[in-house]
């Protein structure tokens, strides 16, 4: 039954976006017909203003090659006028014609264009809720099982039902961080940072003092080799951003590997690199890691890397602030490299 539901929610808004294009396009149609009918009126008026200036005065008693009479000559040159104007009003038809066939298709494409970046918008946020609402269902459907089944136990003992307080404390634990999370996505699809210099030692510091726990339950080394370098960024994004990074190469790794954290910089471009020796990842995989709730197929991690596929979304927005880029290179089996790009503050050189 979701699934019909969210089906139709997918082909409903195709049809509302058709819609939308089409009155779009035909408010811009209606414009440049207004403007191609107004400057046809204007242009017929002129026109119709010289053929009647153009018209001789009566020369009566001027003797004429043909022996016109006056009378003659101004019926003529009448004639000759309505005639003029008469093929003008087809010429303007047939302009104006033509500006409604072309019109038509620019006023199509125009709209098209820009409803782009909002259909896309509304398509991200539907898929999100829809994302979210499937990653909300799995904690909710424990607490209320486990809850249930203690309920129904009429023989429950003190010890089964602090197991069950605490599953349900873990199941709450879960659903305030995906809420956190989700949360902190919103607020960086909105946000616009101030950049200024910040020194990458200190931040890769901060990050690794972050993740000591989970790198030190795995007997996981980290080695710093970062150079002295000043980047433009906010100090905090980027904290968070390479906590993100050295978590995942924390949680793909397995126990008693090491984690290298380097950097060098490149025409004007800092270039950080998280380096761990995990099980790596398919081509396939790397396309999409960065999408909002991805995450690997289990079979192939082995079960590592628990979560809820926000983090590496979160990741390339953060990057995506700075006016940076970060890129993944892996093979299964042979670890994975990260590269984060920044910008360097002033001229550096190593």
């Amino acid at each position: 039954m979701a699934t019909s539901s969210r089906t139709t929610q997918h082909e409903a808004a195709p049809m509302s976006f058709r819609t939308t294009t089409l009155r779009l396009a035909g408010t811009y149609l209606a414009i440049i017909m207004v403007m191609s009918l107004g400057f046809s009126l204007v242009f017929y008026q002129t026109s119709a203003a010289q053929l009647e200036r153009q018209r001789p005065p009566s020369e009566a008693g001027r003797e004429q090659e043909f022996h016109f009479t006056d009378h003659t000559v101004n019926r003529f040159l009448e004639r000759r006028a309505a005639e003029a104007r008469q093929e003008l009003i087809a010429q303007l038809v047939l302009v104006n014609l033509a500006a409604l066939a072309i019109g038509s298709v620019v006023s199509y494409l125009l709209a098209e264009h820009t409803l782009r970046p909002i259909r896309a918008n509304m398509h991200a946020q539907t898929q999100f809720v829809s994302d979210a609402s499937h990653e909300l269902r799995t904690p909710l459907t424990a607490l209320r099982t486990a809850n249930e089944v203690a309920l129904r136990n009429p023989k429950l003992t003190l010890a089964e039902a602090r197991a069950v307080i605490e599953a349900n404390v873990t199941d709450a634990t879960r659903l305030q961080t995906l809420a956190n999370t989700m949360l902190g996505l919103l607020r960086h699809d909105r946000s616009v940072v101030q950049l200024q210099p910040v020194a990458l030692q200190t931040v890769v510091s901060e990050a690794m003092n972050l993740v000591v726990a989970p790198a030190q339950a795995k007997s996981i080394a980290i080695d710093d080799t970062t150079p002295p370098l000043v980047v433009r960024a906010h100090q905090q994004r980027l904290v968070q951003l390479l906590t993100i990074l050295l978590d995942n190469a924390i949680k793909y790794s397995p126990e008693h590997t090491t984690i290298t954290v380097t950097a060098e910089s490149t025409n004007r471009w800092a270039r950080v690199q998280i380096i761990d020796q995990g099980i790596g990842m398919d081509a396939a995989t790397q396309r999409q890691i960065f999408q909002r709730f991805y995450r690997a197929d289990q079979a192939r991690t082995g079960g590592l890397g628990q979560g809820y596929g926000l983090g590496l979304a979160i990741a390339q927005q953060i990057i995506t602030e700075h006016g940076g880029k970060i890129t993944v290179d892996s093979t299964p089996g042979s670890g994975t490299t990260f590269t984060v790009s920044l910008r360097l503050a002033g001229r550096q050189s190593m």
